[in-house]
């Protein structure tokens, strides 16, 4: 296949790049590797001309130290090749770590960076590292980027094995959600490699390099969602055997052996997960290699998407618990408590001999304390037995007026405010084209972690652009059960409504008309609760308003946990 082996080209080559100085090796040691711009060619590294056979400017001669636009100052120089380099700097106005890109504005490809930066910039996509600046002056061309300090390269994940089935998942799950979003908006990567996928300290994956990689190398491709596809279907490839899935080694893995061609990940390994292997090879394979397993090709990012929604779900795995050591017993002997039991024929020391008998005095005194302690206890108890008996009054007084029998067995009241559980989570848009917002985030809401969310598409205004009512997200409670309230905590002011299907409900409603509203509100934490009993087992959250979200500007919802108690 033509495409296929394009793009094992381009992504083979990619085996790394040579430390510029004994200063990068040091860094690299001090932790700054893991964001470093390490998706580079050593094939394309040459002075004079590109990928594409462009004659090449040299990159400006820069130095750390150096500032730009009076604010971003450069502190080590992690590439330089194919007339451009990139650095880690700071940014001295919001005192933050970020990286940049920088080339000759005469660059035969820098108008098509900065066209790239700028497109990539307007996604706003968070699971995207974000473009933060594209500027064109004093004849360079730069372009601002985050840096992630606490994020690793699947690239260093992958050196130390392969990763474990779920970890798996979730990588594949949130790079193709990712790539599906960016394609529907134009966006290709053309360049998704092991250097190029992050995960975050908090289990996040994200996605370096979105269009700008691809533009500073001036690589292309007749059809994109295939190539990023195949990308995908290489990293998974990667991720469940610790090998590149093409005959060169690259990434510090080796590749597969010659003239054997393509075999499924679970050939390679013993103990792969079947489904993930299989889907490994629909996203690699468009040539009839999955024939033998009866699975059509995924040939852009939203079938792989969907491949992976038809697959059987897979759960973290259960915390290991460590066994709690062995109870230790105490020996307890005649006036001994604590203490072991002396060896035998160990002589023990004799207790001490009691004091001397009180003088007459002394004993005179106890006897009066006695008698004061006996005069005190028998006054409290009848001040007691007399409390008691008037209070014995007054209640038969009180009861005189109501009719009861021996045998009153009224039931109890459910007990209120008991936490529910959340068994499942959809999104929910009935409304839109495609009926779904990022679904493979969903599962976020309930996963009691306040810095993860769900997030809606972004829209023109808070009334989704006047497209549609509203989106939410069914929560699926498992069983039908009485529901006291529903705690929504969102990013930005939002406003919010509670329906419910009803109680009787077999199974989950596929429309709107399906769910009634029992309850609304508005605000970052929303406690929505019905007017009267509710009995249900499937909720849906309905956003009605979105806010503004302060890091791209655009009108999107953001739920980070629901909760729902009895």
């Amino acid at each position: 296949m033509a495409e296929r082996s394009t793009a094992a080209v381009d992504v083979a080559d990619n085996s790394g790049e040579q430390p510029l100085t004994a200063q990068a090796d040091q860094s690299t040691a001090d932790g700054v590797a893991q964001n470093r711009e390490r998706d580079t060619d050593n094939d394309e590294a040459q002075e004079n001309t590109g990928a594409d056979g462009s004659a090449m400017t040299s990159p400006p001669e820069l130095h750390s130290g150096h500032k730009l636009a009076r604010r971003y100052r450069l502190e080590e120089c992690v590439t330089r090749l194919d007339g451009f380099s990139s650095w880690r700097a700071v940014d001295e106005k919001l005192r933050r770590a970020v990286g940049v890109h920088i080339l000759p504005a005469d660059h035969s490809r820098a108008r098509s960076v900065l066209a790239a930066a700028r497109s990539s910039a307007l996604l706003g996509d968070p699971r995207f590292v974000q473009v933060l600046d594209a500027v064109e002056e004093n004849d360079v061309v730069y372009v601002v980027h985050e840096w992630l300090p606490d994020a690793t390269e699947l690239t260093a994940l992958l050196a130390a094995g392969p990763l474990e089935v779920y970890d798996a998942y979730q990588m594949v799950s949130q790079i193709s959600a990712a790539m599906a979003a960016a394609h529907r908006e134009g966006l290709a990567h053309l360049r998704l490699n092991p250097n190029a996928v992050l995960r975050t300290s908090t289990g996040q994956w994200r996605i370096r390099g979105l269009a700008v990689n691809a533009a500073l190398r001036g690589v292309s491709s007749e059809t994109p969602q295939r190539t990023d596809t195949e990308s995908i279907g290489a990293l998974l490839y990667a991720a469940l055997t610790q090998r590149w899935p093409y005959e060169s080694d690259a990434y510090g893995m080796s590749g597969l052996p010659k003239d054997i061609g393509l075999i499924p990940p679970d050939q390679v390994r013993a103990g792969v997960h079947r489904g993930l292997s299989e889907l490994a090879m629909r996203a690699l394979a468009n040539d009839g290699a999955t024939a033998s397993r009866h699975e059509s090709a995924c040939t852009t990012p939203e079938e792989l998407v969907k491949a992976i929604g038809e697959m059987p779900r897979i759960r973290p795995p259960e915390p290991a618990f460590t066994t709690p050591p062995e109870y230790q017993r105490t020996t307890y002997q005649q006036g001994t408590y604590g203490r072991p039991t002396p060896h035998p024929g160990v002589t023990q020391a004799l207790p001490t001999p009691p004091p001397p008998l009180q003088s007459r005095t002394g004993k005179a005194l106890k006897w009066a304390v006695s008698a004061l302690l006996i005069a005190a206890l028998g006054l409290g108890s009848w001040q007691l037995a007399d409390a008691l008996l008037d209070q014995d009054k007054r209640s038969d007084d009180t009861n005189r007026t109501q009719t009861t029998d021996g045998d009153d067995k009224s039931p109890k009241k459910p007990v209120s405010g008991k936490p529910i559980a959340i068994t499942g989570a959809q999104d929910f848009d009935p409304f839109g084209s495609d009926g779904s917002e990022y679904p493979d985030d969903v599962d976020k809401v309930y996963d009691g972690a306040p810095d993860t969310y769900w997030q809606t598409s972004y829209y023109a205004s808070a009334d989704f652009g006047r497209l549609k009512s509203g989106v939410g997200v069914i929560l699926d409670l498992g069983k039908s059960q009485q529901v006291g309230k529903v705690t929504v905590s969102f990013v930005g002011d939002t406003s919010v409504e509670l329906r419910a299907a009803s109680s009787d409900a077999g199974a989950q409603p596929a429309s709107f008309d399906g769910y009634s509203k029992v309850a609304e509100g508005s605000g970052t934490t929303v406690t929505l609760k019905p007017d009267k009993a509710l009995k249900s087992r499937y909720l849906l959250v309905w956003l009605t308003e979105l806010p503004v979200q302060a890091d791209d500007g655009k009108w999107r919802g953001r739920v980070s946990d629901i909760k729902v108690t009895s």
